[in-house]
């Protein structure tokens, strides 16, 4: 048996990672190494329309490699948004009230940046992003 071990270990390259990356919100994951690049999250998970489309957009985004998280805990919006920030997962979507205009909110979890994009605009803008954050590694 190694007692003194000091060898760079998978969890210690998270905790590296961890310590290196967070905000008062909590973790803030590289994508490159995040446990999931998305997460889904339905603000109120009674709306049928809501819980349709991030269904159909979990199932999109995974087919396409993008490992995706849906958070349909019968929760209040707000402490899903505060869940999302604190375990760090790099993209949000959050299928809330700009459904009826065909749209869902986008937010970057390092910047907090809030982007807007039409339900066939996801996909795409997230490959696009996702492989412009992998590649700058």
């Amino acid at each position: 048996l190694c007692m003194g071990c000091y060898g760079v270990g998978v969890s210690r390259l998270a905790q590296a990672a961890v310590e290196q990356s967070y905000d008062k919100d909590g973790i803030i994951w590289p994508v490159a190494i995040a446990p999931y690049h998305v997460i889904i999250t339905i603000p109120n998970v009674g709306d049928t329309q809501q819980m349709a489309a991030a269904e159909k957009l979990y199932t999109q985004l995974n087919q396409a490699g993008i490992e995706t998280l849906l958070d349909d805990r019968n929760e209040r919006a707000g402490v899903k948004f505060k869940d999302a920030d604190l375990i760090g997962i790099p993209y949000r979507i959050v299928t809330g009230r700009s459904l009826k205009d065909g749209k869902v909110e986008v937010v970057e979890r390092a910047t907090h940046k809030s982007t807007e994009l039409s339900l066939e605009e996801v996909l795409p803008t997230l490959k696009q992003w996702i492989d412009t954050a992998l590649s700058t590694v």
